[in-house]
């Protein structure tokens, strides 16, 4: 992308049908505009929030994926920081970047949706996308490496946070207002197979899908003693799901997205995995600062805010549906997240 760039945006902007101050020509207006502008017109910082489209980044993982020196890298992003076009959050001692999807200044999110439209139509630098894809495969690594390590701790790990006795029934009357068709259901990240009794009476076919080889035998393990004759366990992500053409009218994401490197293209996937009116139904935990449970629990998350599944759904062509948050003693927060998947217009 040019350094012409936001010429570009103030012409789309210009040509939208929705209405904006920017007409006005008050000096702070202008000035703001301007901030905006010297913000996005750096080629360094385009690719910047190119990367942080659904993904968030701490400032030593921007260094490694751009290859320059953190000071260099912190100076970008309190440019962009200071324009409102990223965000900031602190998990434990790491600092986490991502881009705002909405400008604080109200004038200027129209401009800045253009911005982003724009960028997201842009390709990433070959060799940052070779980076940016080790540090993915790292965090993915390290997740699947503690699963498999402590196998047998997984359902005391949990218990730590919240039992699936805290919210199961919740989630299971979440299920029952939300399906239309029962043909195929799949679950990512299935754990013990607590859903899974409720899955198999509720579809003809039930898919259990897990990266880790330990906790799907375990999973595996315990549903056989529970005669369940319509399931399958398949060993992959995601893109083995979409690769071996999986389509189910249900997908549930249990507390699955804070061991995920990259929340938002999961939630993508599986917005690609549902039949048309299928529903997606995630449970995860609220943003929260408890950073014990990285170490403790092989979370890569400390929860996230309902608004960034939120904004993850809707760039994946889904619906909102039904929320429900229900509060832990131990001060954790769940929230039930219903999404749906439009039927396909002809």
């Amino acid at each position: 992308m040019d350094n012409n760039c936001c010429d570009k945006i103030i012409q789309m902007t210009a040509n939208s049908s929705v209405t904006s101050t920017f007409d006005q020509t008050a000096p702070q207006a202008v000035g703001a505009i301007g901030i905006l502008c010297k913000a996005a017109g750096d080629p360094l910082r385009i690719q910047i929030l190119k990367v942080l489209q659904q993904n968030a980044y701490g400032v030593l993982e921007l260094c490694q994926v751009f290859d320059i020196r953190q000071s260099a890298m912190s100076h970008h992003l309190k440019i962009l920081s200071n324009a409102g076009l990223v965000s900031s959050r602190r998990e434990g001692t790491t600092i986490f970047y991502r881009r705002n999807p909405l400008n604080p200044d109200i004038d200027l999110q129209t401009m800045q949706k253009a911005l982003f439209q724009a960028i997201d139509k842009a390709a990433v630098d070959a060799d940052v996308a070779v980076r940016l894809a080790d540090i993915n495969t790292e965090r993915a690594s390290a997740s699947v490496e503690f699963f498999n390590r402590n196998v047998s701790l997984f359902e005391e790990n949990q218990d730590l946070i919240a039992s699936w006795s805290d919210y199961g029934d919740s989630v299971e009357s979440l299920l029952e207002s939300s399906i239309s068709a029962t043909k195929q259901a799949l679950e990512i990240g299935p754990g013990y197979g607590q859903f899974l009794k409720k899955l198999c009476a509720t579809f003809e076919q039930v898919i259990a899908l897990d990266n880790s080889t330990e906790m799907l035998d375990q999973c595996a393990q315990r549903v056989k003693k529970q005669s369940l004759n319509n399931i399958s366990f398949l060993h992959g992500d995601t893109f083995l799901a979409l690769n071996k053409n999986i389509r189910a009218d249900f997908v549930s994401l249990n507390m699955v997205l804070h061991h995920n490197p990259i929340p938002g293209d999961i939630i993508r996937h599986c917005a690609d995995l549902l039949t048309d009116n299928g529903v997606l139904l995630i449970t995860d935990l609220c943003a929260h600062d408890q950073d014990w449970v990285k170490q403790a629990c092989g979370d890569l998350w400390l929860g996230f805010d309902p608004s960034e599944i939120t904004d993850w759904a809707e760039i994946a062509g889904l619906t909102e549906g039904n929320s429900l948050f229900l509060t832990q003693r131990n001060g954790f927060r769940i929230q039930l997240r219903q999404f749906k998947k439009a039927a396909t217009t002809n």
